[in-house]
Protein backbone atom coordinates (compact mmCIF):
# COMPACT_ATOMS: atom_id res chain seq x y z
CA UNK A 1 0.00 0.00 0.00
CA UNK A 2 1.82 3.36 -1.04
CA UNK A 3 2.44 6.35 1.70
CA UNK A 4 -0.05 8.63 2.01
CA UNK A 5 0.61 12.01 0.58
CA UNK A 6 0.18 14.72 3.38
CA UNK A 7 -0.96 18.55 2.09
CA UNK A 8 -0.99 21.24 4.90
CA UNK A 9 -3.92 24.23 4.51
CA UNK A 10 -3.13 27.28 6.44
CA UNK A 11 -6.47 29.16 6.48
CA UNK A 12 -6.58 32.40 8.24
CA UNK A 13 -9.88 33.85 8.85
CA UNK A 14 -11.76 36.98 10.04
CA UNK A 15 -11.64 35.82 13.75
CA UNK A 16 -9.12 32.59 13.83
CA UNK A 17 -6.20 30.97 11.85
CA UNK A 18 -6.12 27.22 11.44
CA UNK A 19 -3.99 24.55 9.95
CA UNK A 20 -5.50 21.44 8.52
CA UNK A 21 -3.31 18.40 7.32
CA UNK A 22 -5.54 16.74 4.73
CA UNK A 23 -4.43 13.08 2.62
CA UNK A 24 -4.37 13.18 -1.28
CA UNK A 25 -7.95 11.59 -0.78
CA UNK A 26 -9.39 14.81 1.00
CA UNK A 27 -9.43 13.30 4.06
CA UNK A 28 -8.71 15.43 7.11
CA UNK A 29 -5.61 13.94 9.23
CA UNK A 30 -5.08 16.65 12.04
CA UNK A 31 -6.42 20.08 12.62
CA UNK A 32 -5.79 23.07 14.97
CA UNK A 33 -7.10 26.76 15.47
CA UNK A 34 -6.59 29.41 17.26
CA UNK A 35 -8.54 32.89 18.22
CA UNK A 36 -7.22 36.25 18.00
CA UNK A 37 -8.37 39.93 18.96
CA UNK A 38 -10.29 41.98 16.90
CA UNK A 39 -9.71 45.53 17.82
CA UNK A 40 -12.31 48.39 17.26
CA UNK A 41 -10.47 51.32 17.66
CA UNK A 42 -13.77 54.06 16.33
CA UNK A 43 -16.91 52.97 15.51
CA UNK A 44 -16.92 51.45 11.79
CA UNK A 45 -13.06 50.85 12.08
CA UNK A 46 -12.13 47.11 12.95
CA UNK A 47 -8.22 46.33 12.73
CA UNK A 48 -6.17 43.21 13.69
CA UNK A 49 -2.42 43.30 14.52
CA UNK A 50 -0.18 41.55 12.09
CA UNK A 51 1.38 39.86 14.33
CA UNK A 52 -1.18 38.24 15.80
CA UNK A 53 -2.41 36.69 12.01
CA UNK A 54 1.45 35.13 12.20
CA UNK A 55 1.41 34.15 15.37
CA UNK A 56 -1.67 32.53 15.83
CA UNK A 57 -0.98 30.84 12.06
CA UNK A 58 2.46 29.75 12.92
CA UNK A 59 1.31 28.30 16.24
CA UNK A 60 -1.53 26.19 14.70
CA UNK A 61 0.92 24.81 11.92
CA UNK A 62 2.93 23.33 14.53
CA UNK A 63 0.29 22.14 16.87
CA UNK A 64 -1.49 20.43 13.64
CA UNK A 65 2.20 18.83 13.02
CA UNK A 66 2.40 17.55 16.83
CA UNK A 67 -1.20 16.64 16.74
CA UNK A 68 -0.93 14.48 13.56
CA UNK A 69 2.08 13.15 14.96
CA UNK A 70 3.83 14.44 11.55
CA UNK A 71 7.10 16.16 10.90
CA UNK A 72 7.52 18.83 8.59
CA UNK A 73 9.37 16.36 6.22
CA UNK A 74 6.51 14.21 5.82
CA UNK A 75 4.48 17.88 4.49
CA UNK A 76 4.61 17.84 0.41
CA UNK A 77 3.08 20.95 0.09
CA UNK A 78 1.13 24.13 1.25
CA UNK A 79 -1.48 25.79 0.60
CA UNK A 80 -2.85 29.41 1.62
CA UNK A 81 -6.41 30.52 1.96
CA UNK A 82 -7.02 33.58 3.70
CA UNK A 83 -10.10 36.41 4.80
CA UNK A 84 -9.80 38.43 1.38
CA UNK A 85 -8.99 42.53 1.46
CA UNK A 86 -7.85 42.92 4.36
CA UNK A 87 -4.56 45.13 3.90
CA UNK A 88 -0.94 45.28 5.99
CA UNK A 89 1.75 47.75 4.60
CA UNK A 90 5.08 46.74 6.13
CA UNK A 91 9.10 47.84 5.82
CA UNK A 92 10.71 45.95 3.54
CA UNK A 93 13.93 45.97 5.24
CA UNK A 94 12.78 45.62 8.73
CA UNK A 95 10.17 42.98 8.17
CA UNK A 96 7.73 45.18 10.98
CA UNK A 97 4.57 46.56 9.78
CA UNK A 98 3.85 50.57 10.32
CA UNK A 99 -0.11 50.14 11.19
CA UNK A 100 -2.35 47.28 12.01
CA UNK A 101 -4.36 45.81 9.13
CA UNK A 102 -7.09 47.22 8.15
CA UNK A 103 -10.17 44.46 8.24
CA UNK A 104 -12.13 43.99 5.17
CA UNK A 105 -15.31 45.05 7.10
CA UNK A 106 -13.83 48.22 8.13
CA UNK A 107 -15.70 51.46 6.22
CA UNK A 108 -13.45 53.84 7.89
CA UNK A 109 -12.74 55.03 3.65
CA UNK A 110 -16.99 54.98 3.14
CA UNK A 111 -16.19 59.10 2.44
CA UNK A 112 -13.72 58.89 -0.39
CA UNK A 113 -15.69 56.72 -1.80
CA UNK A 114 -18.83 58.47 -2.07
CA UNK A 115 -16.54 61.05 -3.60
CA UNK A 116 -14.82 58.37 -6.30
CA UNK A 117 -18.98 57.51 -7.07
CA UNK A 118 -19.77 61.44 -7.36
CA UNK A 119 -16.96 61.97 -9.63
CA UNK A 120 -18.65 58.99 -12.06
CA UNK A 121 -15.76 56.67 -11.34
CA UNK A 122 -17.66 53.47 -10.48
CA UNK A 123 -18.64 52.48 -14.66
CA UNK A 124 -14.92 52.44 -15.85
CA UNK A 125 -13.73 50.92 -12.35
CA UNK A 126 -16.68 48.11 -12.49
CA UNK A 127 -15.53 47.10 -16.40
CA UNK A 128 -11.40 47.05 -15.23
CA UNK A 129 -12.16 45.41 -11.72
CA UNK A 130 -15.31 43.71 -11.94
CA UNK A 131 -15.80 45.34 -8.53
CA UNK A 132 -18.11 48.56 -7.23
CA UNK A 133 -16.65 51.09 -4.99
CA UNK A 134 -16.82 50.54 -1.37
CA UNK A 135 -14.63 50.33 1.74
CA UNK A 136 -14.86 46.73 1.48
CA UNK A 137 -11.89 46.55 -0.82
CA UNK A 138 -8.27 46.74 -0.67
CA UNK A 139 -7.29 49.76 -2.54
CA UNK A 140 -8.62 52.54 -0.49
CA UNK A 141 -7.37 51.30 3.12
CA UNK A 142 -3.95 51.02 0.92
CA UNK A 143 -4.67 54.96 0.29
CA UNK A 144 -5.44 55.35 3.98
CA UNK A 145 -2.28 54.08 5.31
CA UNK A 146 -0.83 56.07 2.18
CA UNK A 147 -2.11 59.15 3.29
CA UNK A 148 -2.27 58.76 8.12
CA UNK A 149 0.38 57.16 8.70
CA UNK A 150 3.40 59.67 9.45
CA UNK A 151 6.14 59.44 6.27
CA UNK A 152 4.00 56.43 4.92
CA UNK A 153 3.53 57.96 1.01
CA UNK A 154 7.75 58.96 1.15
CA UNK A 155 8.85 55.66 2.04
CA UNK A 156 6.39 53.98 -0.23
CA UNK A 157 7.66 56.05 -2.95
CA UNK A 158 11.41 55.33 -2.15
CA UNK A 159 10.23 50.98 -2.23
CA UNK A 160 10.48 50.97 1.14
CA UNK A 161 7.31 49.45 2.00
CA UNK A 162 5.80 46.05 1.20
CA UNK A 163 1.72 45.89 0.47
CA UNK A 164 -0.10 42.97 0.88
CA UNK A 165 -3.55 41.07 1.44
CA UNK A 166 -3.26 38.57 4.47
CA UNK A 167 -1.51 35.97 2.17
CA UNK A 168 1.27 37.99 0.92
CA UNK A 169 1.91 38.67 4.76
CA UNK A 170 1.70 34.78 5.54
CA UNK A 171 4.00 34.24 2.82
CA UNK A 172 6.79 36.65 3.60
CA UNK A 173 7.07 35.54 6.70
CA UNK A 174 7.02 32.05 6.28
CA UNK A 175 9.50 32.70 3.44
CA UNK A 176 11.69 34.93 5.57
CA UNK A 177 11.22 37.70 3.44
CA UNK A 178 12.46 36.14 -0.02
CA UNK A 179 9.04 36.36 -1.76
CA UNK A 180 6.25 39.15 -2.13
CA UNK A 181 4.34 37.32 -3.97
CA UNK A 182 0.25 37.33 -4.24
CA UNK A 183 -2.19 35.23 -6.28
CA UNK A 184 -5.13 36.41 -9.09
CA UNK A 185 -7.59 35.59 -7.06
CA UNK A 186 -6.38 38.01 -4.07
CA UNK A 187 -5.17 40.28 -6.83
CA UNK A 188 -8.80 40.64 -7.49
CA UNK A 189 -10.13 41.65 -4.28
CA UNK A 190 -8.18 45.11 -4.39
CA UNK A 191 -9.27 47.23 -7.01
CA UNK A 192 -6.39 47.56 -8.55
CA UNK A 193 -5.96 44.91 -10.71
CA UNK A 194 -7.68 44.61 -14.38
CA UNK A 195 -8.95 41.24 -14.17
CA UNK A 196 -8.84 41.10 -18.05
CA UNK A 197 -5.22 41.01 -18.16
CA UNK A 198 -4.50 40.00 -15.06
CA UNK A 199 -2.27 42.63 -14.07
CA UNK A 200 -2.02 46.17 -11.76
CA UNK A 201 -3.87 48.74 -14.10
CA UNK A 202 -1.77 51.91 -14.45
CA UNK A 203 -5.00 53.80 -14.35
CA UNK A 204 -6.39 51.98 -11.60
CA UNK A 205 -3.28 53.01 -9.21
CA UNK A 206 -3.19 56.70 -10.59
CA UNK A 207 -7.04 57.14 -9.80
CA UNK A 208 -6.12 55.41 -6.01
CA UNK A 209 -2.57 57.34 -5.41
CA UNK A 210 -1.23 54.25 -5.38
CA UNK A 211 2.69 53.92 -6.07
CA UNK A 212 3.30 50.64 -7.89
CA UNK A 213 6.77 50.04 -5.88
CA UNK A 214 4.84 48.88 -3.20
CA UNK A 215 2.76 45.78 -4.82
CA UNK A 216 3.58 42.39 -4.34
CA UNK A 217 3.96 39.86 -7.92
CA UNK A 218 0.77 38.16 -9.33
CA UNK A 219 1.35 35.00 -9.82
CA UNK A 220 -1.87 32.13 -10.86
CA UNK A 221 -3.56 30.44 -7.85
CA UNK A 222 -1.02 27.30 -8.58
CA UNK A 223 2.58 28.15 -8.77
CA UNK A 224 5.57 28.49 -6.75
CA UNK A 225 5.17 31.00 -4.26
CA UNK A 226 8.24 30.19 -2.37
CA UNK A 227 9.84 27.26 0.48
CA UNK A 228 9.23 28.04 3.93
CA UNK A 229 12.60 29.01 5.37
CA UNK A 230 15.20 26.41 6.68
CA UNK A 231 14.35 25.63 10.33
CA UNK A 232 11.33 27.72 11.00
CA UNK A 233 9.58 24.23 11.34
CA UNK A 234 11.32 22.20 12.05
CA UNK A 235 14.70 20.67 10.29
CA UNK A 236 14.79 19.09 7.28
CA UNK A 237 12.91 19.15 4.02
CA UNK A 238 11.65 22.53 3.23
CA UNK A 239 8.24 22.82 1.96
CA UNK A 240 7.22 24.37 -1.24
CA UNK A 241 4.08 27.24 -1.30
CA UNK A 242 2.32 25.57 -4.18
CA UNK A 243 -1.27 26.94 -4.05
CA UNK A 244 -3.43 30.71 -2.91
CA UNK A 245 -6.27 31.48 -2.81
CA UNK A 246 -8.95 33.89 -1.21
CA UNK A 247 -11.45 32.36 0.88
CA UNK A 248 -14.15 32.51 -1.23
CA UNK A 249 -12.68 31.25 -4.58
CA UNK A 250 -11.07 28.57 -2.45
CA UNK A 251 -14.28 27.00 -1.02
CA UNK A 252 -15.78 27.17 -4.98
CA UNK A 253 -13.07 24.70 -5.45
CA UNK A 254 -12.54 22.34 -2.60
CA UNK A 255 -15.82 21.95 -3.65
CA UNK A 256 -14.77 21.22 -6.96
CA UNK A 257 -16.70 23.88 -9.03
CA UNK A 258 -13.99 23.61 -11.87
CA UNK A 259 -16.11 23.91 -14.74
CA UNK A 260 -19.01 26.81 -15.87
CA UNK A 261 -22.55 26.52 -13.71
CA UNK A 262 -20.58 24.78 -11.24
CA UNK A 263 -22.31 27.13 -8.28
CA UNK A 264 -21.41 27.44 -4.13
CA UNK A 265 -22.72 28.95 -1.59
CA UNK A 266 -21.00 28.98 1.91
CA UNK A 267 -23.97 29.79 4.89
CA UNK A 268 -21.49 31.41 7.65
CA UNK A 269 -21.91 35.00 9.78
CA UNK A 270 -23.21 35.77 6.13
CA UNK A 271 -23.80 33.94 3.26
CA UNK A 272 -21.21 33.71 0.15
CA UNK A 273 -22.22 32.59 -3.36
CA UNK A 274 -20.06 32.39 -6.43
CA UNK A 275 -21.01 30.87 -9.90
CA UNK A 276 -17.99 29.58 -12.12
CA UNK A 277 -18.28 31.22 -15.40
CA UNK A 278 -15.20 29.75 -17.38
CA UNK A 279 -13.06 32.24 -19.22
CA UNK A 280 -15.94 34.94 -19.86
CA UNK A 281 -15.76 37.69 -17.12
CA UNK A 282 -19.22 38.65 -17.24
CA UNK A 283 -20.38 42.10 -16.26
CA UNK A 284 -23.17 41.91 -13.70
CA UNK A 285 -26.05 43.63 -14.77
CA UNK A 286 -27.89 42.35 -11.66
CA UNK A 287 -26.19 44.04 -8.59
CA UNK A 288 -23.31 41.34 -8.58
CA UNK A 289 -19.56 41.62 -8.54
CA UNK A 290 -17.27 39.85 -10.65
CA UNK A 291 -14.22 38.24 -9.66
CA UNK A 292 -11.14 35.80 -10.28
CA UNK A 293 -12.06 32.31 -9.67
CA UNK A 294 -8.58 30.46 -10.01
CA UNK A 295 -6.10 30.29 -12.26
CA UNK A 296 -4.27 26.50 -12.61
CA UNK A 297 -0.70 27.87 -13.96
CA UNK A 298 0.80 30.52 -16.29
CA UNK A 299 -0.28 28.80 -19.30
CA UNK A 300 -3.89 27.80 -18.38
CA UNK A 301 -5.62 31.63 -18.64
CA UNK A 302 -7.42 32.94 -15.77
CA UNK A 303 -11.36 31.46 -14.90
CA UNK A 304 -13.57 33.84 -13.79
CA UNK A 305 -16.65 34.26 -11.06
CA UNK A 306 -20.14 35.72 -10.24
CA UNK A 307 -20.62 36.65 -6.41
CA UNK A 308 -22.98 37.76 -4.36
CA UNK A 309 -23.19 38.55 -0.55
CA UNK A 310 -25.68 38.28 1.81
CA UNK A 311 -25.02 40.13 5.27
CA UNK A 312 -27.26 38.10 7.28
CA UNK A 313 -26.86 34.29 7.53
CA UNK A 314 -26.10 32.49 10.15
CA UNK A 315 -26.31 35.86 12.10
CA UNK A 316 -30.06 36.07 12.49
CA UNK A 317 -30.55 32.67 14.26
CA UNK A 318 -27.28 34.16 16.76
CA UNK A 319 -30.29 36.60 16.99
CA UNK A 320 -32.69 34.97 17.69
CA UNK A 321 -31.03 33.43 20.49
CA UNK A 322 -29.00 36.91 22.14
CA UNK A 323 -31.74 39.09 20.86
CA UNK A 324 -35.35 37.47 20.77
CA UNK A 325 -33.88 35.10 23.70
CA UNK A 326 -36.49 32.49 21.65
CA UNK A 327 -33.87 29.93 21.97
CA UNK A 328 -30.79 29.05 24.27
CA UNK A 329 -28.29 27.58 21.75
CA UNK A 330 -28.39 28.17 17.86
CA UNK A 331 -28.79 23.79 17.00
CA UNK A 332 -32.78 24.49 18.57
CA UNK A 333 -33.74 26.64 16.01
CA UNK A 334 -34.10 23.71 13.49
CA UNK A 335 -36.73 22.07 16.25
CA UNK A 336 -38.32 24.77 16.81
CA UNK A 337 -38.96 26.28 13.07
CA UNK A 338 -40.21 22.44 12.34
CA UNK A 339 -42.60 22.33 15.44
CA UNK A 340 -44.91 24.57 12.78
CA UNK A 341 -45.43 23.48 9.57
CA UNK A 342 -45.06 26.77 7.82
CA UNK A 343 -44.28 30.51 8.29
CA UNK A 344 -47.76 31.44 8.38
CA UNK A 345 -47.33 34.16 6.25
CA UNK A 346 -44.99 36.32 8.33
CA UNK A 347 -41.96 37.62 6.47
CA UNK A 348 -38.74 38.20 7.90
CA UNK A 349 -35.65 40.67 6.65
CA UNK A 350 -32.68 41.14 8.48
CA UNK A 351 -31.59 43.71 7.00
CA UNK A 352 -30.01 44.75 10.69
CA UNK A 353 -27.04 46.06 8.93
CA UNK A 354 -28.25 46.57 5.85
CA UNK A 355 -29.02 44.65 2.65
CA UNK A 356 -26.47 43.29 0.79
CA UNK A 357 -26.44 42.03 -3.07
CA UNK A 358 -28.01 41.72 -5.11
CA UNK A 359 -30.23 45.31 -3.38
CA UNK A 360 -27.12 46.99 -2.01
CA UNK A 361 -29.48 48.57 0.40
CA UNK A 362 -26.62 49.84 3.38
CA UNK A 363 -29.60 51.88 5.15
CA UNK A 364 -32.13 49.51 5.00
CA UNK A 365 -33.28 48.27 8.52
CA UNK A 366 -35.19 44.58 9.30
CA UNK A 367 -38.70 44.12 9.38
CA UNK A 368 -41.16 40.94 10.56
CA UNK A 369 -44.44 41.34 8.09
CA UNK A 370 -47.56 39.21 8.09
CA UNK A 371 -47.90 38.88 11.73
CA UNK A 372 -51.25 37.83 13.28
CA UNK A 373 -52.90 37.09 16.65
CA UNK A 374 -52.03 33.70 15.52
CA UNK A 375 -48.10 33.89 15.13
CA UNK A 376 -45.90 32.13 17.61
CA UNK A 377 -42.20 32.06 17.89
CA UNK A 378 -42.07 29.29 16.01
CA UNK A 379 -43.18 30.74 12.91
CA UNK A 380 -40.52 33.44 13.40
CA UNK A 381 -37.82 31.19 14.01
CA UNK A 382 -38.96 29.40 10.93
CA UNK A 383 -39.09 32.64 9.12
CA UNK A 384 -35.85 33.45 10.28
CA UNK A 385 -34.24 30.50 8.65
CA UNK A 386 -36.26 30.89 5.50
CA UNK A 387 -35.13 34.31 5.14
CA UNK A 388 -31.45 32.86 4.48
CA UNK A 389 -32.69 30.66 2.01
CA UNK A 390 -34.55 33.70 0.56
CA UNK A 391 -32.02 35.60 0.29
CA UNK A 392 -29.74 32.73 -1.48
CA UNK A 393 -31.92 32.15 -3.95
CA UNK A 394 -32.22 35.73 -5.23
CA UNK A 395 -28.50 35.86 -5.42
CA UNK A 396 -28.75 32.65 -8.04
CA UNK A 397 -31.56 34.12 -9.95
CA UNK A 398 -29.23 37.61 -10.36
CA UNK A 399 -26.73 34.82 -11.65
CA UNK A 400 -28.83 33.43 -13.86
CA UNK A 401 -30.03 36.33 -15.29
CA UNK A 402 -26.38 37.56 -16.14
CA UNK A 403 -25.04 34.37 -17.63
CA UNK A 404 -28.61 33.75 -19.54
CA UNK A 405 -27.34 33.40 -23.04
CA UNK A 406 -24.11 31.09 -22.00
CA UNK A 407 -24.81 27.57 -23.44
CA UNK A 408 -22.18 25.97 -21.22
CA UNK A 409 -23.09 27.88 -17.79
CA UNK A 410 -26.55 26.04 -16.63
CA UNK A 411 -27.12 25.77 -12.66
CA UNK A 412 -27.41 21.76 -12.13
CA UNK A 413 -26.81 22.03 -8.41
CA UNK A 414 -26.26 24.12 -5.59
CA UNK A 415 -23.17 23.10 -3.49
CA UNK A 416 -23.27 24.31 0.09
CA UNK A 417 -20.30 24.76 2.88
CA UNK A 418 -20.12 26.25 6.34
CA UNK A 419 -21.69 25.81 9.70
CA UNK A 420 -25.36 26.33 9.00
CA UNK A 421 -25.55 24.26 6.16
CA UNK A 422 -25.76 21.50 8.90
CA UNK A 423 -29.20 22.28 9.63
CA UNK A 424 -31.38 20.21 7.02
CA UNK A 425 -34.57 22.29 7.59
CA UNK A 426 -32.90 25.02 6.05
CA UNK A 427 -31.11 22.94 2.71
CA UNK A 428 -34.41 21.59 2.16
CA UNK A 429 -35.69 25.36 2.48
CA UNK A 430 -32.96 26.14 -0.02
CA UNK A 431 -33.72 23.12 -2.64
CA UNK A 432 -37.84 24.34 -2.39
CA UNK A 433 -36.80 27.73 -3.19
CA UNK A 434 -34.38 27.05 -5.88
CA UNK A 435 -35.81 23.93 -7.90
CA UNK A 436 -32.45 22.36 -8.05
CA UNK A 437 -30.50 19.44 -5.87
CA UNK A 438 -28.51 20.96 -2.60
CA UNK A 439 -25.48 19.04 -2.27
CA UNK A 440 -24.14 18.58 0.98
CA UNK A 441 -20.54 17.14 1.26
CA UNK A 442 -19.35 15.16 3.45
CA UNK A 443 -16.00 17.23 4.57
CA UNK A 444 -17.36 21.05 5.52
CA UNK A 445 -13.63 21.93 5.57
CA UNK A 446 -13.89 23.14 2.14
CA UNK A 447 -11.75 26.18 2.45
CA UNK A 448 -8.99 24.47 3.70
CA UNK A 449 -9.21 21.72 1.44
CA UNK A 450 -9.50 24.16 -2.21
CA UNK A 451 -6.25 25.23 -1.13
CA UNK A 452 -4.69 22.08 -0.23
CA UNK A 453 -5.55 20.97 -3.46
CA UNK A 454 -4.31 23.89 -5.24
CA UNK A 455 -0.83 22.97 -3.56
CA UNK A 456 -1.64 19.06 -4.90
CA UNK A 457 -2.07 20.53 -8.70
CA UNK A 458 1.35 22.30 -8.02
CA UNK A 459 3.59 19.36 -6.99
CA UNK A 460 1.09 17.05 -9.30
CA UNK A 461 -0.51 14.80 -6.27
CA UNK A 462 -3.38 15.60 -9.11
CA UNK A 463 -3.38 15.59 -12.76
CA UNK A 464 -5.66 18.14 -13.90
CA UNK A 465 -8.28 20.13 -11.98
CA UNK A 466 -11.25 17.91 -13.68
CA UNK A 467 -9.40 15.50 -11.78
CA UNK A 468 -10.40 17.37 -8.35
CA UNK A 469 -13.98 16.29 -8.97
CA UNK A 470 -13.03 13.08 -7.73
CA UNK A 471 -12.12 14.51 -3.98
CA UNK A 472 -15.80 15.59 -3.56
CA UNK A 473 -17.97 13.00 -1.35
CA UNK A 474 -21.82 13.63 -1.13
CA UNK A 475 -23.36 13.04 2.58
CA UNK A 476 -26.54 14.14 1.30
CA UNK A 477 -28.49 15.32 -1.35
CA UNK A 478 -31.61 17.44 -1.12
CA UNK A 479 -34.00 17.18 -3.96
CA UNK A 480 -36.56 20.40 -4.45
CA UNK A 481 -40.18 19.43 -3.16
CA UNK A 482 -42.37 22.35 -4.02
CA UNK A 483 -43.80 23.37 -7.66
CA UNK A 484 -42.20 26.37 -9.33
CA UNK A 485 -45.64 28.28 -8.32
CA UNK A 486 -45.36 27.48 -4.56
CA UNK A 487 -41.70 28.69 -4.93
CA UNK A 488 -42.33 32.09 -7.06
CA UNK A 489 -45.36 32.74 -4.34
CA UNK A 490 -42.60 32.49 -1.74
CA UNK A 491 -40.01 34.67 -3.05
CA UNK A 492 -42.87 37.22 -4.51
CA UNK A 493 -43.76 37.67 -0.83
CA UNK A 494 -39.83 38.01 -0.42
CA UNK A 495 -39.78 41.03 -2.50
CA UNK A 496 -42.54 42.55 -1.40
CA UNK A 497 -41.14 42.84 2.06
CA UNK A 498 -38.41 43.81 0.53
CA UNK A 499 -40.17 46.64 -1.35
CA UNK A 500 -41.40 47.82 1.52
CA UNK A 501 -37.94 49.04 3.10
CA UNK A 502 -36.60 50.89 0.49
Amino acid sequence: MPEPIFLLALDQGTTSSRAIVFTQDGVVHSMAQQEFEQIYPEPGWVEHRPEDLWNSQLQTILQVLEKGQLSINEIAAIGITNQRETTLLWDRHTGKPIYNAIVWQDRRTEGFCLELKAKGHELRIQELTGLRIDPYFSATKLRWLLNNVPGAREKAQRGELAFGTVDTWLIWQLTGGRSHVTDITNASRTLLLNIHSGEWDDELLALFDIPRQVLPHVLPSVGDFGRVQPGLLGAGHVPVIGGVAGDQQSALLGQAGVSPGDVKNTYGTGCFMLMNTGEQALTSRNGLITTCATSFGADSGLTYALEGSVFMGGAVVQWLRDGLRAIQHSSEVEALACSVPDTQGVVLVPAFTGLGAPYWLPHARGSIQGLTRGTTVAHIARAALESIALQSAVLLQAMQRDAHGMKDCQVKALRVDGGACANNLLMQMQADLMGIPVLRPQTLETTALGAALLAGLHIQVFQDPLSLRNQMRIERVFEPQWSSDQAQSRLASWESAVAQLK
